[in-house]
């Protein structure tokens, strides 16, 4: 999870907003600040944090990418549930942004970094997901050579092999979870 310094070196410390956390999930010392450059529309693009002002606990950040209507979240894992559960309590959608955007919720700090400086910068970004995946040495080793033997690159495979699962289980989730044992 990105810490405080990251968060402000990102928005090249630029405070335009900051109040305390209206929600109580994560606690009474949630604080949260915003960056946003003052455009409406198109070029326009934010970014929060909340975070602790007594531990410095970030408990989540985001990116707001007005020009091409997208939401990036990132929310410390150890709070989700605590999160998700009052936004339920609230009746609110949990994954709503505004109006009828979304979040979409990133894993993977680089992710969100590549993603945030791009909206600053008013480029074109990834707007795939990035995930980090966990082999064995011996699955790793296994999977390189299949990877290899099919003339791909490792993350190509490990890509078209989670596209491929992603589609099964969109087609047929009751099957996908028969035969995966889930």
């Amino acid at each position: 999870m990105l810490n405080m310094k990251e968060w402000m070196e990102l928005i090249d410390y630029k405070i335009t907003e900051g109040s305390n956390y209206g929600w109580s999930c994560y606690g009474s010392d949630a604080y949260t600040l915003d960056s946003w450059n003052g455009v409406h529309g198109p070029g326009g693009y934010s970014f929060s944090i909340v975070f602790d002002t007594v531990t410095q606990t970030v408990y989540q950040v985001s990116a707001y990418d007005y020009t091409n209507n997208r939401a990036y979240r990132m929310i410390n894992p150890a709070y989700v549930e605590q999160h998700r559960k009052e936004a339920k309590s609230r009746d609110v959608l949990v994954n709503r942004a505004w109006d009828d955007i979304d979040y979409v919720d990133l894993d993977v700090d680089d992710d969100f970094f590549q993603k945030a400086l791009a909206i600053q910068a008013g480029e074109d970004y990834d707007t795939r997901v990035q995930i980090t995946v966990d082999f064995s040495d011996e699955d790793l080793l296994q999977y390189m050579k299949l990877a290899h033997e099919r003339d791909m690159t490792f993350n190509e495979f490990v890509t078209q092999a989670l596209t491929e699962a992603i589609q099964a289980y969109d087609t047929d989730p009751v099957r996908f979870r028969q035969q995966h044992n889930l």
